[in-house]
């Protein structure tokens, strides 16, 4: 899959409210906003970059590329990023990462993208051992194609909000990414300051 081919979104509409309702996106993470870490990880591996933000739309702006608030209303989740995003995607594909987990793999879109080819699947989730050491699926790191726009519109539409219930009506690969190479720590997020500040303490 060629990455000119895939628009990354960067979802940082949430409340915040674990983190006393403070814009996550904004946190300082390394010297910079967590969303802009996010960012620089994310675009070398795609063709085009948009954030997708509820509020403080202006300091998210001044990272120079688009941001779109969602068209659902009520801070509607991860599931509205994913609608606000495929009605500004003008490429095949598109992939998610939220703001809040700025370690994820250089190599996730790659890796992503393979699995959906060679499975001829819609969506590509990724999937991760969490500290239980369990293998769970990453919902809001899905790779996906954007023909799904109808699909999404339909299922918010009818008031579903739950990304595994959307994803479940589609043909769903999961990649994951806890071989011999993948850092562990790569899909931990931060929903509180003092989950950030350990964060930043990660190799």
């Amino acid at each position: 899959m060629d990455k000119n081919d895939v628009t990354g979104v960067i979802l940082a509409g949430g409340r915040g409210s674990r983190m006393g309702g403070a814009d996550k996106g904004l946190q300082t993470f390394r010297g910079m906003p967590m969303a802009m870490y996010t960012l620089m990880r994310l675009g070398p591996q795609v063709g085009e970059v948009m954030i997708n933000a509820n509020r403080n739309l202006s300091a998210y702006e001044s990272f120079g590329i688009p941001v779109w608030p969602d068209s659902l209303s009520d801070y509607a989740g991860p599931l509205a990023g994913f609608l606000t995003g495929l009605e500004h995607c003008e490429t095949e594909y598109m992939v998610t990462v939220p703001c809040d987990t700025p370690l994820f793999p250089q190599d996730l879109v790659a890796r992503l993208g393979e699995a959906l080819e060679r499975d001829g699947a819609e969506i590509a989730m990724a999937s991760a051992r969490e500290e239980d050491g369990q293998l769970r699926a990453q919902p809001v790191f899905s790779l996906m194609r954007r023909e799904l726009m109808e699909s999404l519109v339909r299922f918010t539409h009818e008031g579903g909000r739950k990304i595994d219930a959307w994803t479940a009506q589609h043909r769903t690969v999961l990649v994951p990414f806890d071989g011999p190479g993948d850092d562990a720590s790569a899909f931990f997020n931060a929903n509180t300051l003092a989950e950030l500040h350990k964060l930043e303490q990660s190799p």
